[in-house]
């Protein structure tokens, strides 16, 4: 018996670390990866394993017995698996709530949504304590015996750290993920009681996996969301991914779902978004620029391809390479998106690691991996943009996508103040009808007029592409003063995350979401 409790512990540390990162991914899908989404998460968890040890070591020293630990493991896993169940018509109302931008039900199902966790992450944290207290034998043996059990529920806790990232939740499902470990510690439950004789509270206990199966079996009805022209729904280990149609467009959604991160339509490329802008790029360098100069593109956030269209519909000669993290992502935009064309290569990697590790010098390069607040950091830094300038040719330009607030503009201006620290000249446009701008960097020092001339030739040139023209015009309307010194984003300090929170919190006191709706 003190083998198989030993086995428990490792089993209730490895599902105790499992569903503390698959309560990231069930809540991510709906309110986001933000660090104070993580941080809430993380801490409360903490917390209800405080909980959970003080229950039980008051527990065991009040009942100690092998019958009351795997009773107490029994209702654990239960609990575990109603997770999924339970949380689902809360998590679509948030999801409504996201759509219609109103806060109070958001936080209000964010918070219902924890306290779903607290019996079963309480009851995960008197299992280790439980342990020691069966398992000691006289006090000669305390250290040793503590030692053990902390040192397995920490190997435990070590593997399930990887487990539903890695195997479970990309394989499955979040849903299933929860069931999965439901079920693996009902097992153990069963077999413990098995194990000391006890028959009778067995056969108590026997309906308890057959509703975990069941769950599994024909799982909960409906979609995660109350998507309107929902054709695809799945998870990656990376994000929720959401494919919504309307009419003959296409449009991809991740996570939360606030944004659109690539459209596609069968006939149309231009839809006056941030996609296009990027097509800008090249003409702030002197006139005339010969859209068959264009060689090399790289875009660093492909998603699911819609600026690689728009681009070579442009530059006839161009070979992109599209970095883009989630292969779940790139399988997505094949399907549904017509990311077929044989000169885009796509690069199923870090946006930094595929870019310092390329060997190709390219003439635009293209960071479109922002979304505040989920800004990876490592992509704003003066040794990130440093890694861009000597990857572009010498007529190179960079243009970066970042989202804003209304009037707020910090960001913009850090991540200007940080881009000047290694590019000569930048440019920065907001797109109309957006919270979006275009920060634009040119490795050789340019001036305004060069996007003048440039413009004036195309529109002289009968054979250049008309929308192209269009993107330029909106380019140029949208064109920014110079902006505010601020802060240098490195890679040692960068606190991008504290910054967009700061905005973001900033916007909804100002009454900016009332103004929305």
């Amino acid at each position: 018996m003190r083998k198989f409790t030993y086995t428990v512990v490792f089993a209730s540390g490895l599902t105790s670390l499992a569903v503390e990162f698959a309560a990231s991914r069930l809540l991510g899908n709906y309110f986001g990866t933000s660090n104070l989404v993580w941080a809430s998460i993380v801490g409360l968890i903490l917390i209800y394993l405080t909980a959970g040890y003080f229950i039980g070591g008051a527990w065991a020293d009040h009942s100690p017995s092998y019958r009351t630990l795997f009773k107490i493991l029994a209702w654990a896993s239960l609990s575990v698996g109603l997770i999924p169940l339970v949380s689902r018509p809360i998590l679509k109302l948030a999801s409504n709530a996201f759509d219609n931008l109103e806060m109070g039900v958001l936080i209000g199902s964010f918070t219902s949504v924890m306290i779903l966790f607290i019996i079963p992450v309480t009851l995960l944290g008197t299992i280790s304590p439980f342990a020691i207290r069966l398992l000691i034998e006289g006090r000669e043996s305390a250290g040793r015996v503590s030692g053990k059990i902390y040192a397995i529920s920490t190997i435990g806790s070590f593997m399930g750290t990887f487990l539903p990232v890695l195997v479970l939740i990309p394989t499955v499902g979040t849903y299933r993920t929860f069931l999965i470990l439901s079920l693996l510690l009902m097992v153990f439950a069963l077999i413990g009681l098995l194990l000391i004789g006890k028959w009778k509270l067995l056969i108590k206990y026997i309906w308890m996996p057959l509703v975990i199966a069941a769950l599994f079996i024909f799982g909960t009805p409906g979609t995660d969301k109350s998507t309107t022209g929902l054709i695809y729904e799945n998870e990656s280990a990376y994000n929720y991914i959401q494919v919504l149609e309307d009419q003959e467009f296409r449009f991809l959604r991740l996570n939360e779902g606030q944004g659109i991160h690539s459209i596609y339509h069968p006939t149309i490329l231009y839809f006056n978004g941030t996609w296009e802008q990027v097509l800008s790029a090249p003409f702030f360098n002197p006139a005339p620029v010969d859209l068959n100069s264009i060689d090399e593109i790289s875009i660093v956030g492909l998603a699911a391809g819609t600026t690689a269209r728009a681009a070579f519909a442009v530059f006839p000669n161009v070979h992109i390479d599209g970095i883009e993290i989630d292969p779940e992502i790139i399988e997505v935009g094949k399907e549904y998106f017509d990311m077929n064309n044989s000169a885009l290569n796509v690069i199923a990697q870090d946006g930094r690691w595929a870019l310092t590790n390329s060997a190709k010098q390219y003439d635009i390069i293209s960071v479109d991996a922002y979304r505040p607040p989920y800004i990876p950091w490592h992509l704003t830094t003066r040794e990130f943009f440093q890694v861009v300038y000597d990857h572009l040719s010498d007529d190179g330009v960079m243009v970066i996508n970042v989202g804003r607030g209304p009037t707020d503009r910090r960001l913009i201006n850090a991540l200007a103040t940080t881009i000047q620290t290694v590019f000569p000249s930048i440019y920065i446009t907001d797109l109309s009808g957006s919270f979006n701008s275009m920060l634009f960097a040119t490795k050789q020092e340019t001036q305004l007029q060069n996007f003048l001339d440039n413009y004036i030739q195309l529109r002289d040139d009968p054979s250049t592409p008309s929308f192209l023209l269009e993107v330029m015009a909106a380019t140029y309307e949208g064109l920014q003063d110079a902006p505010e010194t601020s802060i240098v984003f490195t890679d040692d300090l960068a606190p991008v995350e504290e910054l967009t929170n700061s905005i973001i919190v900033n916007f909804i006191l100002s009454g900016g979401i009332e103004e929305l709706q």
